[in-house]
């Protein structure tokens, strides 16, 4: 019974997990490995500048400034 159980969950939850692992097809990166790179992209996220997260750059001056993304 539990092995089943255990089954049941391990397949409700696949399909959320490798959703995860894929960004969609078209989708424009958040992360970048340069500031540089990353203040390019602010456009796209209708703002300006860059802000470093951990050891990788995000548009935006100030993470939650995105507008929208742009598709």
């Amino acid at each position: 019974m539990k092995r089943l159980i255990l089954i049941a969950i391990a397949t409700a939850c696949w399909p959320v997990v490798a959703t995860a692992q894929h960004a969609p097809q078209g989708a424009v990166p958040a992360m970048y490995p340069t500031k540089a790179e990353a203040e390019k992209a602010a456009s796209r996220f209708n703002c300006t500048g860059a802000h470093q997260m951990g050891n990788h750059w995000m548009p935006c001056a100030q993470h939650g400034d995105a507008k929208s993304h742009a598709h």
